[in-house]
C-alpha cells in the first residue's frame, strides 16, 4: 500500500511538477515526455538546462521517505531552477517548472530556508495501475464553468478570438492583422490559466517562408476543476488526447469541464476548457498546424509577468523586425510577374493565378484572400488556400462580433499606425494650415479698416 503523500507526489515530479494526477508515471512514460521536450525546445538542449533539473528532482523523489527529504529536494530543485534564470528565461519548461515548485512548496509545508543537500537517487518503483479516465463524471462544483461562477449582476464577459495560420498570419486578440516570419519556437498565449507555443520551420529551402510544425498547449492546474495536462501536435500526428492519454481534466471533481473531441480524424481537434470558458480549435492542412482560439478578455489578461508580456505574439503581435509588410511584396509580384521571397520564379504561380485560385475558396478579398495569395506566391503550395479559408472559418465559429469577421487592408495597417496617429495628424494640420497661410492673397488697407 502506498502511503498518501508517496501517491500525490510522483505524478507532479513526473513533468513539470503540477498538478494531481491519477497515478504516478512511470519512468518510460517521463523519458518520452522528456524526449518531446527536447523536440520542442531544441534551445533547452543546448543552452536552457530546466530538464536536468526537472530529470534530478524526480530521481530524487521516485519513491517515498521523510518528509524531511522531499523538501530538502525541493529546494534543491528550486535552486536548480533559479540557476537556469539567465538562459531560459523565455522558455515555457522553465515558467511551468517556477509554478509546480511554488505549489509543491505550498502543498507540503516546506520551508524556503533549509538543506538543499540532492538525496541519493533511488530505483523507481514499478508504476501504480492508472485509473480509466473519469469521462462519465459530473461536471462539477459551480467555479469550474466560467460563465456560472460570475455575479448575476455582472456583464455577459468580452470574448476575444486570436488565430495563426499559413505563412505564418497572426490575427490578435485586438484583432490586428500581421504576417510574420517568427522561425523556430514562438509563444502564442501565456496567462495564469494556460500556455501556448508553436515551433514554424522553413516552408521552401533557403526562403524566409515558414509554417507550424509543431504545437504545445498547457492547461494548468486550477481548483477542484482540472490537473495540469498537456496536449502537443505536430505534423501527421494530430492526436485526440492529452499527453498522458486522457480525454479529459483528470481526476479532480470539474474533470469534464477540460474536453478534448475530435472533429475529424487527423486534421481536426477541437479542445473545450470550460471552467476558462474558452475553446480552441487545432487543424492539420497539407503539411502544417493552424491554431486558434476564443478566450474571455478577463482570462486574456490574466498575465503573470507584465514585463514579458511583449513577447506573446496573440497578446500584442509578431516583434517589429519579425513582420513582413506583404504590400510591398504583393507590388514586386505584380510588375515581376509573381516572384517569390527569394526572388525566384514561384512554384506554378503567377499573381493572376494566385488570385483565382484563393476566390475559389475566398471570395471576399479581405486580408485572409490577400495572406492566401502571398503564401501561394512565397511558397507554391496550394494547401495554403485551404489553410486561409479554415482560418476564416474559424473566425465565424469563435469570434463574438461578426461585423468584425472580414478585416480590411485599410483596417489592419490602419490600426498598426495608431500609437503615432495623433503626431500624423498634427503633422499634416499643420502643413496645411502652413499652404493655406503661403497662397492666401494678404488683406488690403482697405479690407483693414
Amino acid at each position: 500500500m502506498q502511503s498518501r503523500r508517496e501517491r500525490e507526489v510522483r505524478p507532479r515530479a513526473g513533468w513539470m511538477v503540477m498538478g494531481k494526477g491519477a497515478g504516478g508515471p512511470s519512468a518510460l512514460e517521463v523519458g518520452k515526455i522528456l524526449v518531446v521536450f527536447l523536440c520542442l525546445f531544441p534551445s533547452v538542449s543546448l543552452q536552457c538546462k530546466i530538464l536536468k533539473c526537472n530529470s534530478e528532482f524526480w530521481a530524487s523523489t521516485s519513491s517515498s521517505g521523510p518528509e524531511e527529504e522531499f523538501c530538502t529536494a525541493l529546494r534543491a530543485y528550486n535552486n536548480c531552477v533559479r540557476r537556469t534564470a539567465r538562459t531560459c528565461r523565455g522558455d515555457l519548461a522553465y515558467h511551468s517548472a517556477q509554478h509546480g515548485i511554488e505549489d509543491l512548496m505550498s502543498q507540503n509545508n516546506c520551508s524556503k530556508e533549509g538543506p538543499t543537500t540532492q538525496p541519493r537517487a533511488r530505483t523507481p518503483p514499478p508504476p501504480p495501475q492508472l485509473q480509466p479516465d473519469s469521462q462519465e463524471r459530473s461536471d462539477g462544483p459551480e467555479q469550474c464553468h466560467y460563465e456560472r461562477s460570475l455575479h448575476r449582476q455582472s456583464s455577459p464577459p468580452n470574448y476575444t478570438h486570436c488565430g495563426f495560420f499559413g505563412d505564418p498570419h497572426l490575427r490578435t486578440f485586438s484583432d490586428d492583422f500581421q504576417t510574420c516570419k517568427v522561425e523556430g519556437a514562438w509563444p502564442l498565449v501565456h496567462n495564469k490559466y494556460l500556455s501556448v507555443q508553436v515551433t514554424n520551420t522553413p516552408v521552401v529551402p533557403g526562403s524566409s517562408a515558414t509554417a507550424t510544425s509543431k504545437l504545445t498547449i498547457i492547461f494548468k492546474n486550477f481548483q477542484e476543476c482540472v490537473d495540469q495536462k498537456m496536449y502537443h501536435a505536430e505534423t501527421d500526428e494530430l492526436p485526440a488526447a492529452f499527453a498522458d492519454g486522457s480525454k479529459n481534466g483528470g481526476d479532480r471533481h470539474g474533470a469534464n469541464t477540460l474536453r478534448i473531441v475530435e472533429k475529424v480524424p487527423g486534421q481536426q481537434v477541437e479542445i473545450h476548457a470550460r471552467y476558462i470558458g474558452t475553446t480552441i480549435v487545432v487543424r492539420q492542412v497539407g503539411r502544417y498546424l493552424t491554431f486558434a482560439v476564443r478566450m474571455p478578455e478577463e482570462v486574456v489578461n490574466s498575465v503573470e509577468d507584465r514585463d514579458n508580456q511583449d513577447l506573446y505574439l496573440c497578446l500584442h503581435g509578431c516583434p517589429a523586425n519579425q513582420r513582413i509588410d506583404f504590400r510591398t511584396f504583393r507590388a514586386r509580384a505584380v510588375e515581376g510577374h509573381g516572384l517569390s521571397r527569394t526572388g525566384s520564379p514561384p512554384h506554378g504561380f503567377t499573381y493572376k493565378a494566385a488570385m483565382a485560385k484563393c476566390k475559389e475558396r475566398l471570395p471576399v478579398e479581405d486580408l485572409y484572400f490577400q495572406s492566401c495569395v502571398f503564401d501561394l506566391l512565397s511558397s507554391g503550395d496550394v494547401n495554403f488556400t485551404m489553410a486561409a479559408y479554415y482560418a476564416f472559418e474559424d473566425v465565424k465559429m469563435l469570434h463574438s462580433n461578426k461585423d468584425k469577421y472580414h478585416i480590411y487592408e485599410k483596417d489592419a495597417f490602419g490600426s498598426n499606425a495608431a500609437p503615432r496617429g495623433s503626431d500624423v495628424f498634427s503633422l499634416v494640420l499643420l502643413n496645411f494650415l502652413a499652404v493655406l497661410f503661403i497662397y492666401s492673397p494678404l488683406p488690403t488697407s482697405s479690407s483693414l479698416c
